[in-house]
């Protein structure tokens, strides 16, 4: 679906290091600022023991998996909004992403310089956010302007824009993010076109050094205190582990790696999972001899919209779905018997498509 997640934060949090440990794509890390100045792009797979399961059981002869993009930004700095810091170019790249992803600072090191002189991680966050208010009051007022201009000639929907707009800017003033505003969706459709920075979904990584894995630290303590009235999660990487992690080629060694430090799965799997379901998106599979694949569609969406993913010959031409849940397919291990089991449903154009779905489509064109 070509939706991706933009890595930010301060220079010299772990941002490129974390982004070398999620993808082959290999951003600069450097003990200074602005080491990226173009965003690096990865597109990472979505860990999904399913594809394995599907894999045993149907035996194909390729698996695909389905994947997300990630996009290493180049550390902001305060002033951003003004420029400061290639800052215009920086918050233009973060507007085309769909989500945040927020490194944050949670280790001390006398070695890697802070750009603040000091690890305080509240701070860090408070800076990145006021740079993105501080964008985004910028687009309001504009198109306040834009609709003030409008509303004089008598226009009753530029005045109603106002309104939404208005109220926007006051909890921007206010030191809020547009994602906390509570607003129905015809408001939110006012604020479109804005592609506003700070309505967008985050997650939180607080990046912490390898003894700080398991307890955390007073840093990442301070971090849950300073995001407790947001709805996002955070979640402790070392990004040092896993970048020794992504050295190695052969699962087996990951895994021994992991166990050395007590760990049952790597933190950037888990950030994946996070960030795909931060997206608000689902997987669905199709499985037959010739591969299994997942695909990647939003949550809510109907059968033919799924089927449309593949080609949009099967959602023009849609008859029905015919649908598999991923336990019977393990008791049942084939689709002869699962039909003769009666575990295979049939359904319409109004079907909502369930995460782990094994759907197979008939359409007619």
């Amino acid at each position: 679906m070509g939706l991706q997640c933009g890595i930010v934060g301060l220079p010299n949090v772990g941002k490129s290091t974390l982004f070398n440990a999620l993808s082959s794509a290999k951003a600069e890390a450097a003990n200074f600022p602005f080491c990226t100045i173009e965003p690096n792009v990865g597109v990472v797979t979505v860990p999904d023991v399913r594809l394995n399961v599907l894999e045993s059981l149907v035996s194909p002869q390729k698996v695909i998996p389905t994947v997300i993009e990630f996009v290493d930004i180049a550390g902001l700095v305060k002033g951003a909004s003004k420029g400061e810091g290639l800052g215009n170019k920086f918050l233009a790249n973060i507007r085309e992403v769909d989500a945040i992803i927020h490194v944050i600072r949670c280790f001390n090191d006398d070695n890697v310089v802070h750009v603040a002189g000091s690890v305080d991680p509240v701070f860090d966050k408070d800076v990145i956010d006021t740079e993105l208010q501080y964008k985004d009051l910028e687009s309001i007022n504009k198109k306040i302007e834009r609709n003030q201009k409008v509303a004089k000639s008598g226009d009753a929907n530029a005045r109603k824009q106002i309104v939404v707009l208005e109220k926007f800017k006051a909890a921007l003033e206010g030191g809020a993010n547009a994602r906390a505003i509570e607003a129905n969706e015809d408001e939110l459709e006012v604020l479109k076109d804005l592609s506003l920075l700070t309505i967008k979904p985050v997650v939180y990584v607080a990046n912490v050094e390898e003894s700080a894995i398991h307890t955390g630290n007073d840093h990442v303590e301070a971090l849950k205190e300073g995001i407790k009235d947001e709805e996002a999660e955070i979640i402790m990487i070392s990004a040092s582990i896993e970048s020794q992690i992504a050295e190695l080629e052969e699962e087996d060694e990951k895994q021994m790696f992991l166990e050395e430090y007590g760990l049952t799965e790597s933190g950037l799997n888990k950030l994946i999972r996070a960030s795909y379901s931060l997206l608000d998106l689902i997987t669905y599979f199709t499985a037959g001899v010739t591969e299994v694949r997942a695909w990647t569609i939003k949550k809510g969406w109907k059968a033919p919209q799924a089927a449309g993913v593949i080609h949009t010959d099967f959602e023009k031409g849609f008859i029905k779905a015919e649908v598999i849940k991923i336990p019977d397919y393990e008791e049942y291990k084939t689709e002869v018997a699962i039909k003769e089991a009666g575990k295979m449903a049939v359904e319409g154009k109004e079907y909502i498509v369930k995460d782990g779905d094994v759907m197979h489509f008939r359409f007619n064109v």
